[in-house]
């Protein structure tokens, strides 16, 4: 992790991605993070229970699909995401390795996840669902061929009390690290004021990821689960050509 004091070197490009620590997220996730130059981890606002933080989809032994959870401790209603500890690492862990076991003998790559999983739970160095999910990032990115230098916004000094608008998160660290570009999944592009970037000269860009269809032999497909069915189901190196088809639109644009 780099300092967050950091600068990057004048003259340089520097495209900026900003997103919350999900559990296992889905492929759109990891697209967005090989567009990014940089990528800090959103860990300041209040944590929203029953999020993508602490949870996410796989397929169904049977039909449709079947939450993989990190159950966490009891917080205060207003506490921050960087606050929130997991219950229970090892049971975590349990759960999600059998929730994933009906893969066993149909998908190709099945094993190969289980190693994923036990490089994640192997050597946690804490409870805290932040770096929990981080290690699960950054196990995912190197199996994707993507090295991102990586901030933690909670460890960045910044005044957060100036922002007054849900876009101007981002645009305070932005402005904060130099970068010279900003890009979010296309979904929250209402949150974002194009003319504040504009004038901070930080090009504001939206990502658009196409559904991803694959093969499930034995079970019904069903779009956008965790990145683990993904893998499950394809090669490393399929899953990062996969990551090419997403778009990239400069605010503004239809």
């Amino acid at each position: 992790m780099r300092n967050g004091s950091a600068r990057p070197l004048a003259g340089r490009a520097l495209r900026l991605g900003i997103m919350q620590p999900y559990f296992f997220p889905y492929i759109g996730y990891f697209a967005l993070t090989a567009a990014a130059d940089e990528w800090v981890v959103f860990d300041v606002t209040q944590y929203t229970r029953k999020s993508w933080i602490n949870r996410n989809r796989v397929l169904h032994p049977v039909s449709g699909w079947n939450y993989i959870t990190a159950a966490v401790a009891h917080a205060p209603r207003d506490a921050l995401t960087r606050d929130v500890r997991v219950l229970d690492v090892a049971a975590t862990r349990a759960s999600l390795l059998g929730k994933i076991a009906h893969y066993r003998r149909a998908a190709p790559f099945f094993n190969d996840v289980v190693a994923l999983i036990d490089e994640v739970f192997d050597a946690p160095r804490n409870d805290s669902i932040v770096e929990l999910n981080m290690r699960a990032m950054r196990a995912v990115c190197a199996r994707l061929g993507i090295d991102r230098p990586t901030l933690v916004a909670s460890e960045i000094d910044l005044d957060w009390s100036s922002v007054t608008h849900a876009g101007g998160w981002a645009l305070l660290i932005a402005i904060h690290l130099g970068a010279t570009g900003y890009v979010n999944p296309v979904g929250g592009k209402a949150l974002f004021r194009p003319e504040e970037f504009a004038a901070a000269g930080i090009a504001l860009e939206f990502l658009q990821m196409p559904e991803v269809t694959y093969g499930t032999d034995g079970f019904e497909f069903v779009p956008s689960l965790s990145i683990l069915d993904v893998l499950m189901w394809n090669a490393p190196d399929t899953v990062a050509e996969m990551l090419t088809r997403a778009s990239i639109t400069p605010a503004g644009s239809p």
